[in-house]
């Protein structure tokens, strides 16, 4: 069976914009060398170090019987015992914000960078934000690092030429070549539009300990960090996933902003994809779109004039594909103001102004 396997590794994913896309017509141009991206990119890719305390139980412990026997011999030895791992990290500010995935240093009680040209750093988790899989360190007393900018991942396109930058498997920075396999991946549909990922997904061999590393286009710019990978036997087989830079790009404006986690904007719907059957019964020309199956009396799409039964097919001038996309670009807006819907209703086109909100405290999980 196929797993969906976090890595514990960084990459990072950069694409060309469109308008520079050449295909290679001579045989020169086909075996470049990428030693220029790559030693522009590589200084800003970091290595990441966590420990942590972990309880360890014995497995007889809360058995009366085993309890009196070894109580005898200094009890059952359960107590607590120190957890290392690794992941990567891409430099984002010159002085010490780095982005990495949250499961590689949530819960640490240590963090540790260490940068291409070995120098060390003691970091400080900053933000973190479980849903995405994101996490912004600040690292101690740092300045005039190397960093990577940030692409706008809405320009990438299938086919684009990439390079993943990472420590797999701790044996020391590695890159990787391969080319952006599709857009809009999706881990799975959560309640009322909130989703558990959209991705970028690579060919770019991925591997445990790559986790919170680069993606990088051949300009040298971030597109995105490798977070997954889909695999029967804990490798890489060409099936990569990585968060968008777009949402990277908010997650450290709110770092920098004091923020400590991500505010995403409520839809307050059920939502279900457009299929070919549902198009047609619609009316709708292309099954893209999401239908408004059912909507919370406190939703922000109610009071933007929005009801049950309405088909969202652009958000912000954007085609919308599937609720999980609808999310996720939101997400990346961040909450106040407001965005435009423009959606289908019995055949005729509409559009409102939503006024982007968290979730009500009252319908928070407690």
């Amino acid at each position: 069976m196929k797993r969906l396997i976090i890595l514990t590794l960084a990459i990072l994913a950069f694409g060309l914009p469109a308008k520079a896309q050449q295909v290679p017509k001579t045989q020169s141009e086909i075996t470049l060398s990428f030693s220029p991206v790559v030693k522009r990119t590589a200084p800003a890719v970091v290595n990441v170090f966590t420990r942590k305390t972990v309880q360890r139980q014995n497995p007889f412990a809360g058995d009366p019987f085993f309890e009196r026997f070894f109580r005898e011999f200094g009890g059952l030895g359960s107590g607590r015992k120190m957890q290392n791992s690794l992941g990567s990290g891409v430099i984002l500010t010159a002085d010490g914000y780095v982005v990495t995935n949250n499961h590689v240093v949530g819960g640490a009680d240590e963090i540790r960078v260490v940068l291409n040209n070995k120098d060390e750093y003691d970091g400080n988790l900053v933000f973190a934000d479980q849903q995405s899989d994101l996490a912004i360190l600040r690292l101690r007393s740092a300045a005039d690092l190397p960093v990577l900018d940030l692409r706008d991942s809405e320009t990438l396109e299938v086919g684009d030429l990439v390079l993943a930058i990472g420590n797999p498997f701790g044996v020391g920075q590695t890159v990787t070549s391969g080319i952006i396999s599709a857009l809009a991946r999706s881990s799975g549909r959560g309640r009322q539009g909130q989703v558990g990922g959209y991705f970028i997904q690579t060919d770019a061999p991925v591997n445990p300990g790559n986790s919170g590393g680069a993606l990088v286009d051949m300009s040298g710019r971030l597109v995105g960090v490798n977070t997954a990978i889909l695999s029967r036997s804990g490798g890489s087989n060409g099936i990569g996933f990585a968060i968008p830079a777009n949402l990277v790009r908010q997650a450290l404006d709110l770092a920098l902003s004091g923020e400590k986690t991500l505010q995403r904007p409520w839809l307050g719907i059920i939502g279900q994809n457009v299929t070919s059957d549902l198009a047609e019964g619609l009316g709708l020309s292309s099954p893209n779109g999401v239908v408004i199956a059912d909507m919370h009396p406190l939703s922000p799409l109610r009071d933007a004039g929005m009801k049950s039964g309405d088909v969202i097919v652009t958000f912000e001038g954007q085609p919308v594909g599937s609720l999980e996309e609808l999310a996720f670009r939101m997400a990346t807006l961040g909450t106040g103001g407001t965005a435009k819907f423009d959606y289908v209703r019995s055949g005729s086109a509409r559009s409102a102004d939503v006024p982007l909100r968290p979730i009500p405290d009252s319908l928070r999980r407690r």
